[in-house]
């Protein structure tokens, strides 16, 4: 403990932290970084360890100028799926038209080297865990390898218990039996699709949505079963929208998480949407995919007038971010071949390059964050769990899988001077994609450097052979391996350091397949069906007309 206070002592010296954040492992120069910790011990020295770390790394507050910390602000987390960091006309893409996430991202806070994982399940998982997927069991999107494990307390169970009101809405794709649904993991208000997407009635979604294709479909609304109608994404945002200003007239305050399906595969989106792109000559499938976005677009405009007119940006941090890397590539206009925007990146969902795990991250709290402004830190989904406790004041829970990563807090308070002391660190990346029974037989040890990556501020090691000099070369376009063996050698032996404690973990490996029509929810679908039917259900729509006939009227 004396350490400990050491520590905090000396935390009031932004030079000082720096120096102790190095020594704490997250840094390039050693092999043990914040990622690699063994699960510590109840009682033993790992807790002091585990302790020390969230001091210098965790608690960095001594960075900026702790006027956020403890602040308490509402939340509200918008979150796409399979939209890339060239999925936006503020991010170059020529052909779309997002005025209301630009504007957005003109007065936000934008981390602009913000990495996830390179697919869904791995990138929720650190996000709710604040641990690297493969920590907590996440190594895939399907086969149940997708659960994450129940001794992982989320940070919503941690708001929750700061007094916070919860509320999820869309994509869960943590876990569909009951141990791991998001209602036993710290979410109030329900309201999801099973398995990874909708129409995915082969991996657990209901079988109903085979035939909606993202229009009235079934979802579970906390612990029911119900009929929706309309297009998925404006019900996703409208249910989200009705629940928040439930939380705003009773002045309690709350985390919104709007995780949206869109726009993720099958393509579909309205068709009012899609008109502006098939009027172009664009494709079916490529006009319906930047219709889904754009139709997000035209939702978040929506989100942001209600928050407006309900004076309640004032007290409100909203986020827009995406889960990985964009999942299309080349399509046609009018015959002609065109490859996808991707903001000068190299690869794309599911890949181990910048293009699979940069993405897009613009926060907004107005009067208390700065506004358009980038901030160039290396930065990760493991840390929004820390991020999130310390702006609400949450206590970090006591559990068997504390989440690492840091405060973003210091960033956004003062971030051009935290961006300069920011301490190194490396972020391992891996697809893990191994023997699934489907699309792959190789076993965890022969993928091991496949899929893979460490990326530190600047340097990117793809596959343990090829390293790119980010600084320099965003595009990967030139491998420097034989330029920097020391640079390939050094991060190598981090990332296998890393790999070999991984084994423990990973508890949903070598499960059975399961057929069709076996998953949970489908069989909890037939079940309700059987006893008492599927109801209707639609969000309280009155909560929401007011705010948006002032929006007209203006």
């Amino acid at each position: 403990m004396k350490s400990i206070a050491k520590y905090i002592s000396l935390l009031i010296l932004p030079i000082t932290l720096l120096t102790l954040s190095c020594k704490s492992g997250d840094t390039t120069s050693t092999a043990k970084t914040d990622e690699n910790q063994q699960r510590p011990t109840s009682g033993s020295a790992s807790d002091t360890a585990q302790a020390e770390q969230r001091v210098t790394e965790g608690n960095a507050s001594a960075l900026g100028q702790g006027k956020l910390a403890a602040s308490k602000p509402n939340i509200v987390f918008v979150l796409t799926d399979d939209q890339g960091m060239g999925d936006l006309a503020c991010m170059g893409n020529p052909h779309l038209k997002t005025p209301n996430i630009d504007s957005f991202h003109a007065k936000s806070s934008r981390f602009s080297d913000f990495h996830v994982s390179p697919t869904c399940s791995p990138t929720r998982a650190a996000l709710m865990s604040g641990r690297h997927p493969l920590e907590v069991g996440v190594s895939h999107t399907v086969r149940y390898r997708e659960r994450l494990a129940l001794d992982v307390v989320t940070f919503p169970q941690a708001l929750q218990q700061a007094g916070y009101q919860t509320g999820i809405f869309g994509k869960w794709h943590l876990g569909d039996e009951e141990a791991y649904l998001p209602q036993k993991r710290g979410f109030h208000e329900v309201l999801i699709h099973p398995a990874g997407g909708l129409c995915q009635s082969q991996w657990g979604d209901f079988k109903a949505n085979e035939a909606a294709k993202y229009f009235d479909n079934v979802l579970l609304h906390n612990d029911t079963i119900v009929q929706t109608k309309g297009f998925c994404t404006d019900l996703f945002f409208d249910a989200g929208l009705a629940w928040t200003k439930k939380q705003l007239d009773a002045k309690q305050p709350f985390f919104t998480y709007i995780s949206l399906n869109a726009p993720h595969g099958p393509m579909y989106a309205p068709e009012k949407n899609i008109k502006r792109f098939t009027d172009q000559g664009f494709e079916a499938k490529a006009a319906a995919r930047y219709a889904m976005v754009e139709n997000i677009d035209e939702n978040f405009g929506k989100l942001m007038n209600h928050l407006e007119q309900w004076k309640a940006l004032e007290n409100t941090l909203v986020i827009f971010m995406t889960d990985n890397g964009m999942a299309m590539g080349s399509f046609k206009i009018n015959g002609k071949k065109h490859e996808a925007h991707n903001a000068g990146m190299k690869g794309r969902k599911n890949s181990s390059d910048e293009g699979g795990t940069r993405v897009p991250s613009f926060w907004y709290w107005k009067g208390k964050t700065h506004e358009g402004i980038d901030i160039p830190a290396l930065t990760r989904h493991l840390d929004l769990y820390r991020t999130f406790c310390e702006l609400t004041g949450a206590t970090i829970p006591e559990s068997p899988m504390p989440p690492r990563g840091r405060s973003l807090v210091p960033l956004l308070e003062n971030p051009e001077q935290v961006s300069a002391n920011w301490p190194d660190r490396k972020l391992f990346v891996h697809r893990a994609r191994w023997n699934d029974g489907r699309w792959s037989k190789s076993t965890r040890e022969q993928e091991k450097y496949k899929g893979c990556a460490v990326r530190s501020q600047r340097w990117r090691l793809v596959h343990n052979t090829e390293l790119y000099d980010i600084s320099a070369d965003p595009g990967q376009k030139n491998n420097v391996a034989a330029q920097h063996p020391e640079v390939v050698k050094e991060m190598s032996t981090a990332y296998d350091t890393w790999w070999d404690t991984l084994t423990p973990y990973l508890q949903n490996e070598d499960l059975p397949w399961v057929e069709p029509g076996e998953y949970h929810m489908q069989k909890r679908y037939r079940a309700q069906l059987k006893e008492k039917g599927i109801p209707d259900w639609a969000p309280d729509y009155s909560l929401i007309e007011t705010a948006q006939k002032g929006a007209q009227a203006n």
